[in-house]
């Protein structure tokens, strides 16, 4: 009973001690700020595309750019893209598309124009931009630009896509004052639909955003990315917005500010992208780079995964094609 009441003291004093310890050490490791994660390209390129044979509407100049790639019901892998500078009438432009039995194919099977402007149903001409596909519900939906609003169309298959037509018309929305609206692209979370998209009002581009819950009804645009270190005075410093969800749960939004320039084969302006993190769907910085990761020396890219691989497609150095590889997130130190 003595040796009981002359060390109880200590054995509780201790015990304290050592919980407080714990205690710490466990709040410091849940207290740690996540990693930063970036991007980064893994391996080599492969081009899946060239430069098309547009049959008569074929023109020297012409650039495959802005494109959607995405898996069809057969498993075939298909892209389109939009062609610029051909000799279509009025804005040049038309989509054109490729198809593989794998993603790891190269130099896929050109499969001819798939689409072209429409100025019966009020499409711009010439104006077809930047298809990006997503299948909903088992249903393949396909935004793209008329050179002024937002479309759509749809396919079982994910191979034969035909316009939805509404009130005599594919357009989901188009705001004039926001100018060339363009570059949708879309992300579901929860019961809500995020359309990403791109506009230049006053020559000033901007990445925007609008939200539906049925991919009918459409809130008013929002100004989510914008200025910043990728600069804010121009219109082509904000283009092809592309947001990825990361299993971490932060939201990474990929921001076009470059498509550079090739001559001879030496880049004179190389290719950049600017890769943003946030938590918020509808804020990556506007004016300011609180949500700036790093740069990709890119242009115009996609990012998904297949299989458990992350991958990248975006476009050749030289306007001249489309290309792949795979893809990893390593933490910045």
């Amino acid at each position: 009973m003595i040796y009981y009441r002359q060390y109880l003291p200590h054995y509780f004093f201790r015990l304290f001690l050592t919980t407080v310890l714990c205690l710490s050490l466990s709040n410091a490791v849940f207290s740690q700020p996540d990693p930063l994660l970036m991007p980064t390209i893994e391996g080599n390129w492969w081009v899946i595309a060239g430069n098309p044979d547009l049959g008569e509407l074929t023109s020297e100049g012409q650039q495959p750019v802005d494109f959607g790639i995405w898996q069809a019901a057969d498993s075939s892998w298909q892209v389109w893209s939009c062609i610029r500078n051909t000799k279509a009438p009025g804005k040049t432009r038309l989509l054109h598309r490729w198809q593989a039995a794998n993603l790891t194919d190269r130099d896929w099977t050109p499969m001819g124009i798939a689409m072209q402007a429409d100025p019966k149903l009020g499409e711009e001409p010439g104006g077809l931009q930047a298809p990006y596909v997503t299948r909903i519900d088992g249903v393949y939906h396909m935004f793209y630009g008329d050179w002024n609003r937002i479309c759509l169309a749809t396919s079982l298959d994910g191979v034969q896509f035909e316009r939805e037509i509404k009130n005599g018309s594919p357009a989901l929305f188009g705001d004039p004052k926001e100018t060339n609206t363009r570059d949708a692209m879309v992300l579901q979370e929860d019961e809500t639909f995020y359309l990403y998209y791109t506009a230049h009002p006053n020559q000033i581009g901007a990445v925007y955003l609008r939200t539906s819950p049925d991919l009918e009804s459409w809130s008013e645009s929002t100004k989510v990315a914008y200025g910043g270190q990728a600069g804010g005075d121009k219109f082509w410093q904000a283009e092809c917005p592309f947001v990825v969800r990361h299993p971490s749960g932060y939201y990474y939004l990929f921001r076009t500010q470059s498509y550079g320039r090739v001559v001879d084969g030496v880049t004179e302006v190389p290719q950049k992208t600017s890769v943003y993190r946030s938590k918020n769907l509808s804020d990556f910085g506007v004016d300011d780079d609180q949500y700036f990761v790093g740069t990709l020396e890119v242009a115009a890219p996609e990012i998904f995964q297949y299989q458990g691989q992350w991958y990248i497609a975006a476009l050749l150095p030289d306007l001249q094609g489309l290309r792949i590889a795979e893809l990893r997130w390593d933490p910045l130190p």
